[in-house]
C-alpha cells in the first residue's frame, strides 16, 4: 500500500537515483512468477535501503526476509568495501530466482544467502551488525528484534518494513494476529530506552531504529 498519491510517488522515483537494469529485470520476473509481487521492495524503498547502507558505511548487514532478492541487492550495493550481507528466507521456492540475480550482479561475493528459519539461524551468527532489515513473518517481529538488538553496534540501525500494515494499525476493527503483532512491535520499539526511532510513511511504513 502506498500512502502518497501515485503520481507523487512516481515523481519521487524519477528524482531519485536511477534503478539498476538488473533490478528492473528482477521486478519483471517477480511479477511474472510470484503470486505476491507486491512484497517486492521496489525502486523508491530499494534506493532508500542503499542510501542508508552507504550512510552507515555498513560492513555487516543482516536481512531477515529475502523474497526474490530485490532488497538484498539494494543493501549489497551500499556495502562498504569488503562488506557482507547475510540474507535469510524460509521459503525455498524463491531461492532459484534470488540466487540467479545475485550471481548476475557485481555483488555476488558479498551476499551470503541462507535458506531456513531465521529464529534458528540468527543465534548462530557471531557478528556485530551495522544494519538489520526486517521484512519477514510479522508475528515474529518482536522476537527478531530481541534476537538482533544485542548484536547491533552502538549507532547501528534496524529498519522494519510494513509497520503500517496497509493502515490497519489504526483501524480499531482490525484484530487479526498480524495487525496485533505489528502494533505491539511498534509500541515495544517506541518504549525501548536503548534506542531512538522514527516511523516513516514510505510505502507500507518503515520503522527506523537507532541504537544509542
Amino acid at each position: 500500500m502506498e500512502f502518497i498519491d501515485e503520481l507523487l510517488n512516481l515523481y519521487c522515483e524519477q528524482h531519485s537515483s536511477e534503478e539498476d537494469l538488473i533490478l528492473k529485470s528482477l521486478t519483471r520476473e517477480t511479477h511474472l512468477k510470484s503470486l505476491s509481487p507486491r512484497m517486492l521492495s521496489g525502486h523508491l524503498q530499494g534506493n532508500f535501503l542503499t542510501f542508508m547502507t552507504q550512510i552507515l558505511n555498513a560492513k555487516m548487514v543482516l536481512e531477515i526476509g529475502t523474497f526474490t532478492g530485490y532488497s538484498a541487492l539494494c543493501l549489497a550495493k551500499g556495502l562498504a568495501e569488503n562488506g557482507q550481507l547475510i540474507t535469510i528466507d524460509y521459503n525455498p521456492e524463491i531461492e532459484s530466482i534470488a540466487r540467479k540475480y545475485f550471481e548476475m550482479s557485481e555483488y555476488a561475493q558479498k551476499i551470503d544467502f541462507r535458506i531456513g528459519d531465521a529464529k534458528v539461524i540468527i543465534p548462530t551468527i557471531q557478528s556485530r551488525f551495522d544494519l538489520v532489515f526486517i521484512d519477514a513473518d510479522k508475528k515474529a517481529y518482536s522476537l527478531y528484534y530481541d534476537l538482533v538488538i544485542d548484536q547491533l553496534r552502538t549507532g547501528g540501525v534496524i529498519i522494519a518494513d510494513n509497520v503500517l500494515w496497509s493502515g490497519k494499525v489504526i483501524d480499531k476493527k482490525a484484530t487479526d494476529e498480524d495487525t496485533i503483532a505489528i502494533r505491539s512491535f511498534n509500541e515495544k520499539v517506541r518504549n525501548d530506552k536503548r534506542v531512538s526511532c522514527s516511523l516513516l510513511p514510505i510505502r507500507d511504513g518503515l520503522m527506523l531504529i537507532r541504537k544509542k
